[in-house]
C-alpha cells in the first residue's frame, strides 16, 4: 500500500532543495532528488521494493506536475492566438507534455533507489 503521506513529503522537499539548488552551485538537481526519494523511502519503511516505489512516486510527482503546467500554459498562449493557434498550442504542449513525463520517469530513478536506500536505513 502506497503511503501518500511519505511520497508528498519527498516530492516537497525534492522540490524546496531544488528551488535552493538553482541558486546555490554544486546543490543542484541531482542532490534534490537523492534527499527526497531518501526521505520519502525512510518515511515510507517496509523494505527495499516499499522504498524503491515510495522514491520513485516522489521523484516523478515534480516531472508530471510540471509537465502538466507546462501543457497548460502552452495551450493557453496557443488559445491566445485564435482558433488555429489553440490547436497548435494543445497539440504542441501535449508533445511537451510527454517528453516531460519520460524525463520525470527517468529522472525519477535516482530518487527510487535512494527511496530503497532510506527504506532499508529505517528498519
Amino acid at each position: 500500500m502506497t503511503n501518500w503521506r511519505a511520497v508528498v513529503v519527498g516530492f516537497v522537499v525534492t522540490t524546496v532543495i531544488g528551488i535552493v539548488g538553482l541558486a546555490i552551485p554544486g546543490l543542484g538537481q541531482l542532490t534534490a532528488g537523492l534527499v527526497g526519494g531518501f526521505v520519502a523511502g525512510y518515511m515510507a519503511r517496509g523494505g527495499l521494493a516499499s522504498g524503491f516505489w515510495h522514491g520513485l512516486l516522489a521523484g516523478a510527482l515534480g516531472g508530471l506536475i510540471g509537465g502538466l503546467l507546462i501543457w497548460v500554459a502552452v495551450s493557453l498562449l496557443g488559445l491566445a492566438l485564435g482558433p488555429v493557434g489553440g490547436a497548435v498550442g494543445t497539440a504542441a504542449g501535449a508533445g511537451i507534455f510527454v517528453v516531460a513525463v519520460v524525463v520525470a520517469l527517468v529522472m525519477a530513478l535516482e530518487s527510487a533507489i535512494a527511496g530503497a536506500v532510506g527504506a532499508a536505513l529505517s528498519t
